[in-house]
């Protein structure tokens, strides 16, 4: 290796993960506690209550997918269905 390798700057691009939305989350992590068997809803609102990720699987990056969203996000995602889907 050459001093000039040593003095250049060197750049890293990472890909960026296409940003998804809170509804798109909780399908992706329903899905994947469904494959698994778990009761999707309980695990759910198991990870919303307590805020431990153990509640979500690992399978299909689920547990890291729900992790990037506030709990807050997922309970307002949440409400805002039921209420446009069964009030109105």
């Amino acid at each position: 290796m050459s001093s000039k390798d040593l003095s250049s700057t060197q750049y890293f691009r990472t890909v960026q993960e296409p940003a998804l939305e809170v509804s798109q989350v909780l399908e992706k992590v329903y899905s994947a506690l469904t494959e698994k068997g778990y009761n999707p809803v309980n695990q759910i609102v198991g990870y919303i209550m307590s805020g431990d990720p153990t509640y979500i699987t690992s399978h299909n990056n689920a547990r890291s997918l729900i992790m990037r969203v506030e709990r807050d996000e997922l309970i307002e995602e949440a409400l805002t269905y039921y209420i446009n889907h069964k009030l109105k």
